[in-house]
């Protein structure tokens, strides 16, 4: 293990100064599994930290999602719930190939032809964010307060978008990767912000939990 990630975590587990700055609050020092595990999502952070450009850090022992900078959180989205396919296979950074999709507005007839610009408002709510290594990050708004035909909807593009991956891999020679996935639960605005904080080739690392 790298000796820095060590002697962080060692100085964030320790009682003092150091527990204002603990990047994981739930972290039991007693239990080896999770003390592995956040040293080896440290290491993949001093990695990424050295460089200018943002990445992620989705903390699924704490249920958030960190937006970084040079290893300084600048933003986080609460997750609502999440699942997730075989450990392994959330080990290690990966990289997104491609931003989802952006909602444009239509031009009203008559209007100027020059369309405002994109915020967040124009962000999708529900997409997949394909990274490489392989593995499928499913995004869905959180279906509490929709209707019963929207909540239809958005679970049937999650069974669309797996019975894709499966049949992708169907009639190749290569093994299928479809376990490689996460789905998380957002609201609708938090997948909306998570969208707009998103740029090609970003980084992420996954902190796992012990029993998932």
């Amino acid at each position: 293990m790298n000796l820095c990630a060590i002697l962080l975590l060692l100085t964030f587990t320790t009682p003092g100064w150091g527990r204002e700055l603990d990047p994981f609050p739930d972290l039991n020092p007693n239990n080896l599994h999770e003390l592995k595990e956040a040293t080896r999502v440290l290491e993949e952070e001093l990695k990424l930290a050295v460089r200018p450009q943002t990445y992620l850090l989705i903390d699924l022992g704490t249920g958030m999602i960190h937006i970084k900078g040079r290893g300084i959180g600048l933003h986080q989205i609460p997750i609502v719930t999440w699942s997730a396919g075989p450990r392994e296979a959330l080990k290690g950074i990966h990289r997104l190939v491609a931003r989802p999709p952006v909602v444009r507005r239509k031009i009203e007839p008559g209007a100027a032809a020059e369309q405002e610009p994109i915020s967040v408002a124009d962000m999708p709510t529900d997409y997949v964010l394909s990274f490489t290594p392989p593995l499928n990050v499913t995004v869905v708004p959180s279906v509490a307060n929709d209707g019963i035909f929207r909540g239809a909807v958005l679970l049937g593009k999650v069974g669309w978008h797996k019975v894709k991956d499966w049949a992708a891999h169907l009639f190749t020679d290569q093994p299928a990767v479809s376990s490689s996935y996460l789905e998380l639960t957002l609201t609708a605005d938090h997948a909306q912000s998570l969208a707009w904080s998103l740029v090609d080739g970003m980084a992420v690392v996954i902190r796992r939990t012990s029993d998932k």
